[in-house]
């Protein structure tokens, strides 16, 4: 009687061990992110819904962006892998970013590959609440922190930001693809230079990668897969 008592008590103790060690953050549906639109509100809580529905595993290598990561809607299909999850929001900042990263924290993906910012440009120039470029590209140096810190493990390819057709986005997309370009080697992160693949001999994006002049159409992410395609081989 003894042992099946202490027995039932090791299961309780483990028990309650696995559960202490959960995050209770991992999709942060309760999150308020300032410089979300009433828009992208909806849609954050819509997305974090079904990551959570479909969690990452160990082994996953998880794409971090924003529309125009989302828009690429089955990387593994396009990579011909099993184990790619789209983890874009379309609308997402830099800080919601940050707000969600407790998924890449727990599970230790193998690799993640992040693209962010745009969406915060866009703000600066229209809403002007996010101060400026450098407030972007230090949040998105924030985000490679945070992953190097708590998922030591976990490979982290930063992904430049792609051009618009509008100049003013331009040059402050310039500016925090620079700052991050700057940061390279002296941060844990491999850089991929995205942005001179799609840009034009006039410095935009190249007319036959989009259907807007800032999200991609079909052919553009067929160009963002070639790119990737030696590096998602090696992973």
């Amino acid at each position: 009687m003894k042992n099946i008592k202490l027995l039932v008590f090791i299961f309780l103790v483990g028990t309650l061990s696995l559960n202490a060690q959960e995050p209770s953050n991992l999709y942060p549906l309760e999150a308020k992110i300032k410089y979300h639109t009433d828009w992208t509100k909806n849609h954050y809580v819509e997305r974090l819904n079904e990551f959570s529905s479909d969690p990452a595993k160990d082994g996953d290598i998880i794409f971090i962006g924003d529309s125009i990561t989302e828009g690429g809607k089955t990387w593994s299909s396009k990579f011909n892998r099993n184990n790619i999850k789209n983890r874009g929001i379309s609308g997402d900042v830099t800080d919601g970013v940050i707000a969600r990263l407790g998924e890449i924290f727990y599970f230790k993906p193998k690799a993640v590959f992040i693209m962010i910012g745009v969406n915060d440009l866009f703000n600066l120039h229209y809403q002007k609440e996010i101060s400026s470029p450098e407030y972007v590209g230090n949040n998105v140096l924030t985000i490679i922190e945070q992953i190097n810190e708590k998922s030591p493990k976990t490979k982290v390819y930063l992904q430049t930001l792609l051009p618009t057709h509008e100049d003013f986005m331009n040059k402050n997309i310039l500016k925090v693809n620079t700052i991050l370009k700057q940061q390279k080697g002296k941060r844990n992160y491999i850089l991929i230079d995205l942005n001179a693949s799609f840009t034009n001999e006039k410095g935009f994006l190249k007319e036959e990668f989009t259907y807007d002049g800032v999200h991609l159409n079909e052919k553009g992410y067929n160009h963002w897969v070639e790119i990737l395609k030696p590096i998602i081989s090696s992973i």
